[in-house]
């Protein structure tokens, strides 16, 4: 029986809220003036996807007439009305920061984005010019009348809605609605040509409007409107019937972009008619229609920040810290010899590509597993486990197809891995295989050795440069053991994995997770250190937030780093007292999970794919594993999650009520920015910053001077772990980097 709903947070506001976040660094003076672009950017397509995933979702429920209510008490129509309120409150501030912050500061340095009567003759003539050789020829206008109806309008597609007068078959002049389709091709935003070092854009959207006389020429246009329409882009697949997983996924991206209309969005001065219009044939109600003071897509302005060449007006590129090269001899002897975390994007994400490349070209690599969620469309990973089955190892891949958005890249890598001769395989019926893992088999001196990859994070060389994530490289037998059931799990459909290490969703996890949040209650109450420190995206699991409010009655403190939805409410005296939750919104995109447990004074921490959400604990294939080097753990501990806990730049703290404040230094304390305490890290420096452990006691495993066997209680069972040889030296924190520890 879960707690009353006045303790629960609803999911879609706080999805709303972590959106705000974002907006927040949009505005936020600090910034370099084209990064804030890029976060107005961010939060308008985020904003996107929550209309196309989320909204499209409760607008189902309420059609099929649902009306149950979810743990926090609110019925699908309710949440409908809420959400409303709040978009459109978060639409009129991104549309307000484009106007009157981000677009006169870049006029102000040099960077222009003009209307067109802000042109002069010459930028004029040059876009009539382009426009006549490169535009006009790919537009199609429609004249909406019994013989030509509303044409379909893709999802997110830019469009123009016109109001023309055309006569009828008898001669009677009509207004009628007119609308032409921007090809997805084209650039919304057009650079002019300029002799000196001032830049000036346009929008495609002002330009295809202001031709819309030439498109409908020979009827009157009484106006014209950017417009843009967003559907419900939720893919509906029923495995059990699919006899061809591949082929009706590709069906069902199609209908995909034939969703239902959920959101219409259009120029603040279009008339009541067009709108009416536009409203009548999308069969939209009218809180679903989004005035914008602005352009209709803000997420395509993130070109500005792609495309100009102004290095003064962004963040210092970053380079990830590489790996010394090796031979593939050798950098299988240095994981066998100690285990390797990888903290990324401030270790290179070569050290990954090389673990697989280099087991594509090593002669005694005899066979590679490997799980693929999101790969991007040039994987330097999907390329090396081609090259590999092409000489002749076993290679085996299992593919998500229903990776949300990533769907026909994925498809596409699928079938060229086939035609590879690699064995591909789609995990479990209803389970998205959500894991991040990597096997080798390697023959050393006549025996067969494992070795592994795992990750918080996909095996995405694009997205290792822009997310914060985690993975280690481990040849520990009893880990690689489990790494191989699991594979044998997903590819066999065993439905009882013998599983010695790691936690496998949805067969344990929540059982294994549950157990150690109990297990530091019982600390608690025994007087033993007891604190959980928990990151992860999102925490919304009900089973969860009951055993963590029971924890912090007990009294243990609770530390939660959550970069988007969370429906704990910390703070509420007798209940959450003892819980802090904050989010940190910085350059990098949050993505690592990490879950710390002092346990007594014997600290154990575990990394993996899952977030504390139904979905993931209940509905995916996900895998959480131990971190069982204590030179690793401590960096983990005392490094990683002590800067998240430390951050007063861009860390906000959420109240009970739901609402936020921005933590900013205490008088005379310095700043401290996570994110930028990585890099520093990374490039070597040793920083002096709070310890957020420092009161816990040094557990005996860390003390071991050489190797014994610690046993600890999760879910009831016993489990038998080889600890590493050495403690880690005291003193400051040894610099980041690609870190082996003491094994």
């Amino acid at each position: 029986m879960h707690r009353p709903p006045q303790h629960f947070i609803n999911r879609e506001l706080s999805w709303l809220a972590f959106d705000r976040r974002v907006l927040e660094e949009a505005f936020d003076p600090a910034q370099p003036l084209l990064e804030r672009v890029k976060f107005l950017a961010i939060s308008a397509s985020n904003l996107d996807e929550f209309f196309e995933i989320r909204v499209g979702g409760l607008l189902q429920q309420v059609e099929a007439g649902i009306e149950e209510r979810g743990q926090d008490g609110l019925t699908p129509a309710e949440q409908l009305r809420a959400i409303a309120i709040e978009a459109h409150a978060l639409v009129e501030d991104q549309n307000r920061c484009w106007n009157e912050v981000l677009r006169p500061r870049l006029a102000d340095a040099g960077v222009h984005v003009r209307k067109l009567d802000e042109l002069d003759r010459a930028e004029r003539a040059a876009l009539d010019r382009w426009a006549e050789a490169s535009l006009l020829p790919v537009l199609t206008p429609i004249t909406v009348d019994p013989a030509h109806p509303f044409p379909y309008v893709r999802n997110t597609a830019l469009c123009i809605a016109a109001l023309v007068v055309a006569n009828d078959a008898d001669g009677t002049p009509t207004r009628r609605l007119g609308v032409v389709t921007v090809p997805s091709v084209l650039p919304r935003l057009l650079r002019l040509p300029s002799e000196d070092r001032e830049i000036t854009y346009v929008f495609l959207a002002d330009l295809v409007q202001a031709l819309a006389p030439v498109l409908f020429h020979g009827l009157e246009v009484v106006e014209a409107s950017s417009f843009r329409v967003t559907r419900n882009s939720n893919l509906y697949v029923d495995e059990e019937e699919a006899d061809d997983l591949m082929s009706a996924v590709e069906a069902e991206l199609h209908n995909r972009r034939k969703g239902e209309a959920v959101r219409l969005e259009v120029e603040q001065d279009a008339s009541a008619e067009l709108v009416g219009l536009l409203q009548r044939n999308l069969d939209l109600a009218d809180e679903q229609v989004y005035r914008l003071d602005g352009p209709v897509n803000l997420g395509r302005i993130l070109r500005l920040h792609l495309d100009t060449p102004r290095p003064d007006l962004k963040d210092e590129p970053w380079i990830p810290v590489e790996r010394p090269s090796q031979e593939p001899g050798a950098f299988f002897d240095s994981i066998r010899r100690a285990d390797v975390l990888l903290h990324h994007p401030y270790d290179s994400f070569s050290a990954v590509v090389d673990f697989v490349s280099m087991a594509a070209r090593d002669p005694d690599v005899l066979a590679i597993k490997q799980t693929l969620y999101r790969t991007g469309d040039d994987s330097a990973v999907v390329k090396a486990l081609i090259a590999a089955a092409e000489a002749g190892k076993e290679v085996t891949v299992v593919v998500e197809l229903m990776a949300r958005f990533d769907e026909e890249a994925n498809i596409r890598w699928a079938r060229r891995l086939e035609d590879a001769g690699v064995q591909v395989v789609y995990g479990l019926v209803g389970l998205k295989t959500h894991c991040k893992l990597s096997l080798l088999v390697r023959s050393e001196h006549g025996t067969l050795v494992r070795y592994a990859h795992l990750g918080t994070g996909n095996y995405h060389h694009s997205t290792a440069r822009l997310y914060d994530d985690l993975g280690l490289l481990t040849a520990r037998a009893d880990v690689t053991a489990d790494v191989a059931e699991v594979f044998n799990v997903l590819t066999s459909l065993s439905p009882a994995p013998r599983l010695r290490r790691i936690l496998l969703a949805p067969t344990g996890m929540l059982e294994g997770m549950l157990a150690l949040i109990r297990r530091e209650a019982a600390h608690a109450r025994a007087g033993r250190p007891a604190r959980i420190v928990a990151k992860m995206n999102a925490l919304l699991d009900a089973d969860v937030i009951d055993a963590l409010y029971d924890a912090s009655a007990a009294g243990v403190r609770i530390d939660l780093v959550v970069r988007g939805i969370c429906a704990i409410r910390p703070g509420i005296p007798g209940l959450s007292e003892n819980v802090r939750v904050r989010s940190v919104v910085g350059r990098f995109l949050e993505h690592s999970r990490i879950y710390s447990f002092d346990n007594g004074g014997d600290p154990e921490v575990w990394l993996g794919s899952a977030d504390w959400m139904p979905r993931n604990l209940r509905k995916r294939v996900e895998v959480l594993f131990p971190i069982d080097d204590p030179g690793i753990r401590g960096r983990l501990r005392r490094e990683v999650l002590s800067l998240y806990l430390a951050d007063n730049v861009k860390a906000r703290e959420l109240r009970a009520d739901g609402s936020e404040f921005r933590v900013r230094p205490a008088e005379g304390e310095a700043p401290v920015n996570a994110q930028e305490a990585f890099m520093r890290i990374a490039r070597g420096e040793v920083l002096d910053f709070p310890d957020a452990f420092a009161d816990v006691p040094v557990a005996p495993s860390d003390r071991a001077a050489g190797p014994r066997t610690a046993e600890t209680a999760v879910g009831g069972e016993r489990r038998r772990a080889l600890e590493p040889r050495r403690a880690p030296a005291a003193g400051p924190l040894r610099p980041g980097g690609p870190v082996a520890g003491n094994a």
